[in-house]
């Protein structure tokens, strides 16, 4: 078992984040997830992982794609500018230890809470023409607390739709840390352990508590964590153990994350819904050019607009939420300007928008070109990041099977 920082997420800077292989990735994961992988893997201690299980949850029937979605997935990440020398990049499946944790957390975890998950219905609906009436469905968002709890991550990185996903592990953790985390001798420990901070800071410390658990008081459970953090004449074990009785609560075996909420550029497919691999209206990221500059050319554009002197609307118009994304200033004023004043046609407006992407995604194929040609890359890839996140998966179920009362001597 370790007792170093690793242990809590308040002493860590480590980041999960996952993504299902079902599909060509496209402009939309790019500019929403991809994006924001390569800027945090420069701050942060970053989990990148294949969520092949979950994959499994609504595409259970088409098992044959997974195998090539995977590694094509993949490329898209090296090819997006993730580095697995800055980031671990693994496969879900590869770790079985998530397996594990789910199980043993499905024994605190309430029904109820899984049914009230805001995306369980909305799913549900959408896609309507699966049976999704399964325990694996039903189970999913406990097997994403799992995967979180298992790197003992500080950040979660979300967009504000998946918040609620972070507040259920925290609420799933809280719950296992109650009863797990309070073992016969732990009020006995945490004496001992305020005692080794010595006389006046011990007085310090017991005065926050009773502040935080008799009124409340923020700021004193703020001074307490700092307190706590900076003894160091305490292992973690004992710091994660003050923590817990300060809130009055047993040791943070499982420590609860936060949510990092992350700019979501808003892309729209090419008929002007959501890009999405279900409505066929992707660009995907390593498209044909010649079929990234047709599909650009042919996008609706503002239904009022009939004829070229006809002004438009940019707001009723989806080609403009790419300019959003990919036009500078500049281009943006000429591009509103031009359609309120009927001053040029759809086509000249769009022509800037087909030179920015195709110029982003020869970037993107040059990156891609090294493990297109040597697909034995990609897996030497995962296979390190699969051991490095194995070994972090082995630690932290030697503390729970400890606290479990499984770890049989």
């Amino acid at each position: 078992m370790r007792s170093s920082s690793e242990n809590s997420a308040l002493a860590n800077n480590r980041v999960l984040s996952g993504m299902r292989p079902t599909g060509r990735l496209h402009l939309g994961h790019y500019h929403g997830v991809l994006k924001n992988w390569v800027r945090m893997q420069k701050d942060y201690e970053c989990f990148y992982f294949v969520a092949d299980w979950h994959a499994l949850t609504t595409h259970y029937d088409t098992p044959e794609t997974m195998n090539e979605h995977i590694w094509e997935m993949v490329i898209d990440w090296l090819a997006a500018g993730v580095d697995p020398e800055q980031a671990t990049l693994f496969i879900q499946s590869r770790i079985p230890e998530h397996a594990e944790l789910h199980l043993l957390l499905s024994m605190v975890t309430p029904l109820g809470w899984l049914e009230r998950v805001p995306s369980f219905k909305d799913q549900q609906r959408k896609l309507h023409d699966k049976d999704l009436s399964t325990y694996g469905f039903l189970g999913y968002p406990l097997l994403q607390a799992a995967d979180i709890l298992m790197y003992r991550a500080a950040h979660v990185p979300v967009g504000e739709d998946q918040v609620p996903h972070v507040e259920l592990t925290r609420e799933i953790a809280r719950r296992f840390n109650y009863f797990f985390g309070r073992g016969p001798n732990f009020e006995i420990e945490a004496q001992q352990a305020i005692k080794q901070m010595g006389g006046k800071t011990a007085k310090s410390f017991s005065r926050l508590k009773q502040l935080f658990n008799e009124k409340g008081d923020r700021e004193a459970h703020a001074q307490g964590i700092a307190l706590i953090l900076g003894q160091q004449n305490l292992n973690q074990t004992q710091k994660d153990q003050l923590v817990g009785f300060l809130e009055g609560r047993g040791k943070a075996i499982l420590p609860e994350p936060e949510a990092l909420l992350t700019e979501a550029a808003k892309m729209p497919g090419l008929d002007g819904q959501k890009m999405s691999n279900s409505y066929d209206n992707i660009i995907a990221l390593r498209d044909e050019p010649k079929r990234v500059e047709q599909s650009i050319r042919v996008m609706p554009t503002d239904p009022a607009r009939v004829r070229i002197t006809d002004p438009g609307d940019p707001d009723k118009c989806p080609v403009w939420q790419l300019h959003l994304v990919y036009s500078d200033e500049d281009t943006q004023a000429w591009a509103s300007s031009g359609c309120r004043a009927a001053s040029f046609g759809c086509l000249e407006c769009k022509q800037p928008l087909i030179e920015k992407v195709l110029e982003q995604q020869e970037e993107i194929r040059q990156r891609a070109q090294p493990y297109e040609s040597n697909p034995e890359r990609v897996k030497e890839v995962i296979h390190a990041g699969c051991q490095k996140a194995r070994t972090v998966a082995v630690e932290t179920m030697e503390i729970v099977r400890e606290a479990v009362g499984t770890a049989y001597k």
